[in-house]
Formats: C-alpha cells, structure tokens, sequence
C-alpha cells in the first residue's frame, strides 16, 4: 500500500490538505493547535465557527502539512476541519463587512446653512455667541454671520463657507475633517463575530463623557448625538450603513438617523428575548410611536447611548426612555 504524508492513501489523500496558504481559515469542527509542526506540544484549540491568518504551510517529509499561524502554533491543514475564506462575513442580504478603511459618503466641506445641525454648527454658534443649548443653525444665527461677514469684508450671506470658517479662526484643515472622519477599523478579517462586536463597542467608549449634540457623528473630540454614535460604532466594527452617512447626520431632516437604521432592511431584526452584546436597541417616543433613539447593548441590561446631556451607559430601561421598539443585530 502506498503512502501519503506517512499515512495510507485510502486513509487520506494529498487533495484532502492545503498545501499552498489559503489566507484565512474557518474552522468547521473544533480542532487542537500545537507548538510545532509534528504536535509536538499542544497548546489550546479553535473552536467550530472560528476564523485564523495562515502565515505558512509545512511540508515535512512522512508528516501531513500543517498550517502555521499568526500566532505562530500549527493547526492542521485537512479540509475537513478547516476551510478557506475570505473572512468573517455577515450573510449576503445584510450589511457586508468592510476591510478596507471605510470612506466617507458625501460631500466634505459642505457649507453650512441654517437648518444646518452638526459640530460645525456647533462651533459657529459658540462663536456667534448665539448658543442656545440646541445647536441648529438658526436665524439667530444667520444674522450674527451676515454681520461676521459685512464686518470682515466677506460676501454677506449668512451661510457660513470655507472663507468665513477661517476668518472665525478655525483651521481651513478642520473645515474639511470635522465632515470626512469615520473611525478606523478595529477587527481583521480573520477574527470573528465577537471582535468586530468588541471593535464597535471599543468606538463607542471613546466617546463617554462628550456632550450630547445633535445632528453629529465625528471624531471622539467631539460629542455625538444618538444615531451620530451609532454609526460611528458601526463604521468602526466595518459596517457601512449607506445611504445613511455621518456626513448627511448634520443635514436638515438628517437628525433622526435613527429611524432610517431601524427602517434598514439590511440590519437583521431579532426577538427582545433574545438580545445580545453588539445588538442595537430602538425606542420610541410615547404618544407618536415614533422612532426617537438608538443605543448599543452591552449586556447585563445595559447599553452605551448618547442621550441628553452627555454619552454614558445607562439601563436599558430607565425613566427617560423604556418604550423599546425592538432591536436590529449588525453582526450575524
């Protein structure tokens, strides 16, 4: 009988093996890892639904090839037990997840108008000395900018362009990457559901303690409002919720970004019973029933929520809002 990797072939074949780097992994059934590449040692085990990088296939003589990791312990190469991939990847009919860094949807440096909302206006209205504890671009607003104007020899229109920013003394950079931040990555394609949970949530901390400002999603310098802190959560953990964009957010109308993810055929709507870490809460507001805020569920009845005045985790259920209208998982 003629041998395979020191095995009979009617035991195991050459096809049944990767014996080129398939990348990425899933792993079908559990299996050990090991130290080194004849098992040596073993170390732990992937469990069924995980995902690993491959850095290097073994080839040793009267040994099946193993595969070495990016941690460096060896797992074995039989297509039984591990698969090639491309990643983690949620179903086709929800949101896909992204690796490479997301881009931002919309025009940056848009000039801001009233009706505007967002950091922008936020500023502008600190500014204007015109701060009224809800920052929409008002026509308070517009006349203190059409002053600002006429006082620096700027066209007077009221709206605020890049021209007039800089002239208020903020940075012609800040014009532009207040409206263009999306968060970075925070998981690989080769780690799981739980990670890009975890890299959603990691976004979301960032901004605790910021203010609640309404019609903002940017950078944690900055507060956010609910669905601002969303997306920005969202973006971080590789979704993409297009048409709905942190930059659109400080757009008239755009504020209750939290209806149009609940209205978001392509994020999955599961039993409150049946809620998990990473999931989405919507509530709604008593009386109209309609949608008002969005917040992250951590677990243990808690989520992560920017709620008037600041970004804090608070009870699923508390006195302000407990009228939940159900929850929407991003990552399946």
């Amino acid at each position: 009988m003629s041998l395979m990797f020191g095995l009979p072939t009617t035991v195991a074949q050459a096809s049944d093996y990767y014996t080129t780097n398939p990348g990425i992994i899933r792993v079908n059934k559990t299996v050990a890892t090991y130290q080194t590449a004849d098992k040596g040692l073993k170390t732990s085990a992937l469990k069924k639904g995980s995902y690993a990088k491959v850095s290097a296939v073994t080839n040793e003589k009267g040994h099946a090839p193993m595969l070495q990791l990016s941690n460096g312990n060896y797992v074995t190469s039989n297509k039984a037990f591990v698969t090639k991939t491309a990643g983690y990847q949620n179903p086709k009919k929800y949101y896909q997840v992204q690796y490479n860094q997301i881009k931002p949807y919309g025009k940056v440096g848009y000039t801001v108008k009233p009706g505007y909302e967002g950091i922008k206006t936020w500023l502008i209205m600190k500014k204007m000395h015109t701060v009224n504890g809800y920052n929409k671009y008002n026509q308070a607003t517009a006349n203190a900018v059409r002053a600002f104007q006429r006082r620096h020899h700027l066209k007077a229109t009221g709206n605020v362009d890049e021209a007039t920013w800089v002239k208020m003394g903020y940075s012609k950079n800040s014009w532009t990457s207040i409206d263009s931040y999306i968060a970075p990555l925070g998981a690989k394609a080769w780690q799981g559901r739980s990670a890009h949970i975890e890299a959603m949530i990691k976004q979301a901390y960032k901004y605790m303690g910021k203010p609640y400002l309404v019609g903002s999603s940017t950078s944690p310098a900055y507060g956010t409002d609910c669905s601002g802190l969303v997306m920005q959560a969202l973006y971080a953990g590789g979704i993409n919720p297009i048409p709905t964009s942190s930059i659109h957010h400080a757009f008239p109308g755009n504020e209750w970004n939290s209806r149009n993810l609940w209205a978001a055929k392509k994020l999955k709507r599961v039993a409150y019973k049946h809620k998990q870490r990473g999931d989405l809460v919507f509530y709604y507001q008593p009386g109209t029933h309609t949608i008002w805020h969005v917040a992250i569920y951590l677990g243990k009845g808690k989520v992560i929520e920017s709620w008037p005045p600041r970004i804090m985790v608070q009870p699923i259920k508390n006195g302000q809002r407990s009228y939940v209208a159900g929850i929407k998982r991003p990552f399946i």
